[in-house]
């Protein structure tokens, strides 16, 4: 099988995610069964996952479909060898975001060599979905696509995505095998107070989209020590109908109780949390914040903690509302996974 099959079906794939993330008429590629038993999927997932609203689902697809475009595809590829006798990776995904493994998923593909999934209960039908109308595009990949139903068995390397927790025991179960294993991470925005309104609502996005629910969700803002944070919470008021969505809210409800009864200081606009901390991760509904009086108080925590972020925003960094939007070669963790898959090719 040759490369360019598998980027093709990609591509066309792609067609179809893009035209139901922003609401277009069916394309001619797909038929109007397949493309209505697809919005039906949609439309009724969150009944197996209140987080996984239709419009959560459809910013994900438009996120993928960024990726896969025939051209931009082949120039990511380029530099990385295809496999000649093609191996059975296996994947083990997170289920915290809608197609969260969707890259590892096509770097496996794209590599040339076979996929083994084992999806998480949190997201067990959107990709099978997508794999149904991908071998239409291309038969030939129907031989390379298999999910894991219980345990793994007959795999030569294996991607694990997990809790830190997670992570231990991956490595003990999978340290005889090739693999590629990763934790809990989180995102952080560093603001310098030169910061426009625009640019702030735009970290509102870095926030709350996927309820905050992402390893590239800013979960703690550095401020300079003179900031107001009422133009923060004033930029972001556009997020303010997040608290109605019930599994949020309920989050609020609960962190916010917990902080009064325990007396613990904290800031509420009615949709978030403020709370002065140095911990990177927050409870969900809750950001963490800190001050400095010199940037070299930023630089030296971003390196103690580089193992945990994800991604920065801020000047100089990320700009602000892109840190939900990586392009294919922001690898999670900063790990090629190209590079990894290569190792065995």
């Amino acid at each position: 099988m040759e490369r360019s099959q598998i980027t093709s079906a990609f591509a066309a794939l792609g067609t179809i995610l893009a035209a139901i993330a922003k609401d277009q008429q069916r394309p001619f590629t797909c038929t109007a069964t397949e493309w209505d038993a697809l919005l039906h999927l949609i439309q009724r997932e969150q009944h197996h996952n209140g987080w996984f609203t239709p419009e959560v689902i459809k910013n994900a697809f438009g996120e993928i479909a960024a990726w896969l475009d025939q051209a931009q595809l082949e120039q990511w590829l380029a530099p990385y060898t295809f496999a000649t006798q093609p191996q059975t990776v296996a994947l083990i995904l997170p289920g915290n975001l809608p197609l969260v493994g969707f890259h590892d998923f096509l770097c496996v593909l794209c590599s040339g060599h076979k996929v083994l999934v084992k999806l998480s209960s949190e997201d067990a039908r959107l990709l099978p979905a997508l794999v149904k109308m991908l071998v239409l595009f291309e038969p030939e990949l129907q031989g390379r696509i298999a999910f894991a139903v219980g345990k793994l068995s007959d795999y030569s390397a294996v991607i694990a995505t997990g809790s830190n927790n997670s992570m231990l025991h991956f490595k003990q179960y999978f340290s005889n095998r090739p693999h590629l294993l990763r934790g809990h991470r989180t995102s952080i925005a560093v603001l310098n107070g030169s910061e426009t309104p625009q640019e702030l609502t735009a970290l509102g996005q870095d926030i709350f989209q996927y309820y905050g629910r992402g390893c590239r969700n800013v979960t703690q803002l550095w401020i300079p020590e003179n900031f107001e944070l009422n133009r923060f919470f004033e930029a972001i008021l556009p997020y303010a109908e997040v608290i109605n969505h019930k599994k949020y809210g309920n989050n609020y409800d609960y962190n916010k109780a917990v902080h009064l009864m325990n007396q613990v200081p904290i800031l509420d606009n009615n949709f978030v949390l403020l709370k002065e901390s140095k911990d990177l991760h927050s409870p969900l509904s809750m950001l963490h914040y800190q001050r400095y009086k010199h940037h070299n108080e930023v630089m030296t925590y971003l390196e103690e903690n580089q193992h945990q972020i994800q991604c920065i925003v801020g000047h100089n960094y990320l700009p602000f509302g892109s840190a939900q939007c990586p392009t294919l070669t922001d690898y999670a963790d900063g790990i090629d996974t190209m590079q990894f898959l290569g190792n065995f090719a």
